[in-house]
């Protein structure tokens, strides 16, 4: 019997948001069914792997803006790679988002389309709106597929946030396809649904700061978080 090769999620990491990193990937690794690695992308150290080399932006909501676009790089295989950022619960196997995926798109993204309901996120950053806003915070990426492999450390370290964010490095629209909204559900941003989103996204500020404790599925992620602390406090105790 071959055996799949490990499912590789790539988390952005943010140093002031190291809790929802911790909690984000338990709930990767607990809903798993197949083997899974996660790592976080930590700009210290891209950087010390000289990997990304771009001046320090003081104006970018989180650490990882732009070093995402190293997935692929830092993934160093074929096929499929995952990104997500860090503010993200997970309550389905990230596996089954892979099912019935077309080799020949680039990559597949929730393609939400709306304003922010927000002028303020997070620990008081300023809300931003662009072009194909939180595409880029849930991302499937076929590293097989040319444009893909051109997403170098060089371009990610000189292309402009917009070149990257808005996926002006694939040539064709049509190589980026579609996931059903709830692989990347915008807390704050649609109406609560009755049934649990696969992932949810507290892209506004999630139950780790103190203004954002009354979000929509506070109560899982706070959950998520339990379990997360008694298994270190287990890890600890053996």
């Amino acid at each position: 019997m071959i055996q799949r090769p490990p499912i590789k999620v790539f988390v952005g990491y943010d140093s002031r948001e190291d809790i929802a990193w911790q909690v984000c990937r338990h709930s990767l690794l607990r809903h798993a069914n197949s083997p899974l690695q996660v790592a976080p992308i930590r700009q210290s150290a891209v950087r010390e792997l000289g990997l990304y080399t771009r001046p320090v932006d003081a104006t970018a909501s989180t650490e990882f803006s732009l070093t995402r676009f190293l997935t692929p790089y830092l993934a160093a295989q074929g096929g499929w790679v995952i990104f997500c950022d860090c503010d993200f619960l997970f309550t389905t196997d990230i596996a089954t988002v892979l099912d019935g995926l077309d080799p020949a798109k680039a990559l597949y993204v929730v393609q939400h389309d709306y304003a922010p309901a927000f002028d303020i996120k997070m620990d008081g950053q300023l809300q931003t709106t662009y072009p194909r806003k939180n595409w880029s915070s849930f991302m499937l990426l076929n590293c097989d597929h040319p444009d893909v492999k051109a997403l170098t450390p060089a371009v990610v370290n000189s292309a402009t946030p917009a070149f990257l964010h808005r996926f002006e490095w694939i040539a064709d629209d049509n190589a980026i396809g579609a996931l059903d909204i709830d692989w990347n559900f915008l807390e704050g941003e649609y109406p609560k649904p009755a049934v649990t989103p696969r992932v949810i996204h507290y892209t506004n500020g999630g139950p780790w700061f103190d203004e954002w404790t009354n979000v929509d599925f506070a109560d899982l992620w706070l959950a998520e978080r339990a379990l997360y602390e008694a298994a270190q406090e287990a890890a600890v105790a053996a």
